[in-house]
């Protein structure tokens, strides 16, 4: 009986870590091996055998102007969302914690702006397809009041169909965004902005010396979230057109590119994996340069308190 329970006391919290354990390296470490090994061979789903190339998947990647492009299409989107994302998330953080501006129902605000975030993407990307369409609604209501000679082919546009992904991207995360930010504000100590009142700190010193730095591990778990799903960035600006990046390839995303790759003729599994390879890379060094960054310098926020 005392063995038993030593071995419940010393192990028993092992044995529940157990099955996260098996489903991370059978789900989330092999897969990431398997795409590695399989960058380096020109495996396809029409053959059976599969040959060792080395890098010629990677040298064909940079060669191809269209591999080029979708980095920068990637990178572009993604910046120009998360910048009104973080910006306007943080304004209305700052607002909905305020004690001072008394905003009434700062909970059904808060479920209202959080709602796109529970809609599902294709039914998002569908549904603006339909507005933006030909015939659609937009097209109706600008043609009707006058604000267009003419029906206009909107999806058609780079300029306007980068912004709709753009502003999709935006849309259905900012409220997510809003969440954490408002959760680690308001678990700062108000004992710090009541030191800091006392010095005769203005709202917006007390914002840059207390608030951003206590916000560090959240900024930076918003950063790198962000920063892994717009390098994974598919679903919208896929089903927004032709699947393929149209027009002129001005919405071909990295992962597009690797889904493009995988279901060509031949089910190219090598060529896309190195795409793959490539995004988890720049993720990765990405992600290291955040960590750098945004990391604590001084754990004293005293010394960070200049007024």
């Amino acid at each position: 009986m005392q063995t038993l329970a030593k071995f419940r006391r010393n192990y028993f919290g092992v044995l529940f870590l157990v099955p996260f354990i098996l489903a991370f390296l059978l789900f989330g470490l092999f897969p990431v091996y398997n795409t590695i090994a399989l960058s380096f061979t020109d495996t396809t789903l029409m053959t059976s055998n599969a040959n060792f190339i080395g890098l010629k998947n990677f040298q064909r990647l940079f060669a191809d102007g269209v591999f080029i492009n979708a980095i920068k299409n990637t990178w572009l989107l993604w910046i120009l969302n998360f910048i009104p994302q973080i910006g306007i998330a943080m304004l209305l953080s700052v607002w909905f914690t305020n004690a001072r501006l008394r905003i009434k129902a700062v909970g059904v605000w808060r479920a209202l702006f959080f709602l796109p975030n529970l809609l599902m993407p294709a039914a998002v990307a569908s549904l603006f397809f339909s507005l933006f369409s030909y015939f659609g609604p937009m097209n109706q209501f600008l043609v009707r009041n006058g604000f267009l000679p003419e029906a206009m082919q909107f999806l058609q546009s780079k300029e306007i169909a980068r912004g709709l992904v753009i502003f999709i991207q935006w849309w259905m995360w900012f409220g997510n965004t809003i969440i954490i930010l408002m959760a680690g504000m308001t678990s700062v100590p108000l004992t710090l902005y009541e030191a800091a009142m006392v010095d005769g700190a203005s709202a917006t010193q007390m914002f840059r010396h207390i608030t951003l730095p206590l916000l560090k591990p959240i900024l930076i778990y918003i950063f790198v979230t962000s920063l892994v799903g717009g390098m994974q960035m598919f679903d919208i600006p896929y089903l927004l057109t032709d699947g393929r990046g149209a027009p002129a390839s001005s919405i071909l995303t990295n992962n597009m590119l690797m889904y493009l790759k995988f279901s060509s003729s031949q089910g190219h599994i090598g060529a896309a994996s190195s795409v793959g390879v490539m995004i988890f890379l720049m993720t990765s060094v990405c992600s290291l340069g955040i960590f750098y960054f945004l990391r604590d310098k001084d754990s004293k926020i005293s010394h960070q308190m200049k007024f």
